[in-house]
């Protein structure tokens, strides 16, 4: 036998030798086990227990994918011969920032009120334009807006709808263009919604102050929004906006998903050629005696609770589609302070429920429209206005 299977042997012996000490020695080792049964399998269990929760806690986690957004125009899109479609003064100290970031480098910086003009507008920023040099501005640094072409230019802030669609089924607004990413809310099927945008099968719209998603597989019957004031069809309304409000289940905020709700309902009628409309008239007296909860009011900036709070949401909306409209004409507006609502795009705002407090319209044109709205509660506030006369 060789040197090298003799110590094959040997080690297979002790490894056999070991392994009989180790069955000898298993019965006392399941007697202590069994004394203590009771202390060892109560601690165990906890930490089984502990273990399942994190297994659980790991397990429903979502893992997110982020798709493609849309993306606004860039500084880099334009020059200093790009023409200007707004012009308008700036609050305070004029600054136009390399990006759109306040703590980016300042590209222009003075401290007075400066004529700016406005080559694009986001959702946020827009590009701007002082004494040559191009950069962004927000929004809310804006004032005394003007359109430079008054006839081919839509007034300030308007986003146009393309179409209008039904949800099929639960629909997620999403913060991508990606069915695995978050979602902003969920609507119940059969609520209405304005699109903004379709690209790439997903329906871009304006979600506060943000760009939500939703796949076109979750919407149906989708129906353009008329170009101008002649629809393409009877169904086809020509002009829409869709707000969006928050659904956290606290007292306070389900009291103002039911006043959007009321306000909405009370909207839904013709008018006629002429005809002038008050909404604090039209949708009030907010009162309980008309329907009317508690619900958080924004007054100046400031939120407290009052009676009626949310329906300043339903004329803002309102107003959103108005503007839409050239034949419509706008007789009182104001916004909410100078940080506007949060729920639009800043600048588009119209707060009602006082004296001062009022939207206004005159219908300027020699047809009827309809206004249509509606609000489900599930976190949508769509609003259409249709032509009347070809219905």
């Amino acid at each position: 036998m060789s040197l090298y299977s003799q110590s094959v042997s040997k080690r297979l012996i002790a490894l056999l030798l070991a392994l009989l000490m180790l069955l000898s020695m298993l019965p006392a080792a399941l007697a202590e086990e069994d004394d203590d049964e009771q202390d060892i399998g109560s601690v165990s269990q906890e930490l089984v227990d502990e273990m399942n929760d994190l297994d659980r806690i790991e397990d429903d986690e979502p893992v997110y994918v982020v798709g493609e957004v849309y993306h606004e125009k860039n500084v880099e899109d334009f020059d200093r011969q790009s023409p200007a479609i707004y012009t308008a003064k700036t609050i305070k100290t004029c600054i136009l920032y390399s990006a759109r970031d306040i703590n980016s480098p300042k590209v222009f910086a003075k401290d007075s009120s400066r004529s700016i003009e406005i080559l694009s507008v986001g959702i946020v920023w827009c590009v701007g334009r002082v004494e040559g040099n191009l950069g962004y501005i927000k929004r809310d640094k804006l004032t005394s807006i003007e359109r430079v072409d008054k006839v081919n230019t839509p007034p300030y802030g308007v986003l146009k709808s393309t179409y209008i669609a039904t949800t099929k089924a639960p629909a997620h607004v999403r913060k991508s263009m990606s069915d695995q990413d978050q979602d902003f809310v969920v609507l119940d099927k059969g609520s209405k919604v304005s699109i903004w945008k379709i690209m790439d099968g997903w329906a871009i719209v304006i979600y506060m102050r943000n760009y939500g998603y939703i796949s076109l597989t979750e919407l149906t019957d989708l129906i353009p929004v008329s170009p101008t004031d002649t629809p393409l069809r009877s169904d086809t309304p020509i002009a829409a906006y869709t707000s969006f409000y928050k659904m956290v289940q606290t007292d306070a905020n389900i009291g103002r998903i039911h006043n959007i709700a009321n306000a909405a309902s009370r909207l839904c009628r013709i008018y006629q050629p002429g005809e002038a409309f008050n909404y604090n008239t039209q949708v009030g007296p907010f009162r309980v005696s008309n329907g009317y909860e508690k619900a958080p009011v924004l007054v100046n900036g400031t939120t407290v609770l009052g009676t009626g709070g949310g329906v300043c949401q339903v004329s803002s909306t309102l107003y959103n589609a108005l503007l839409q409209l050239p034949g419509v004409t706008i007789l009182q507006r104001r916004p909410h302070g100078p940080s506007g609502a949060s729920y639009l795009p800043h600048g588009v705002d119209a707060a009602s429920g006082g004296t001062n407090l009022n939207l206004r319209f005159r219908n300027d044109y020699s047809f009827p429209i309809r206004v249509e709205a509606q609000s489900m509660g599930d976190g949508a506030l769509y609003m259409a206005i249709y032509r009347a006369d070809m219905e």
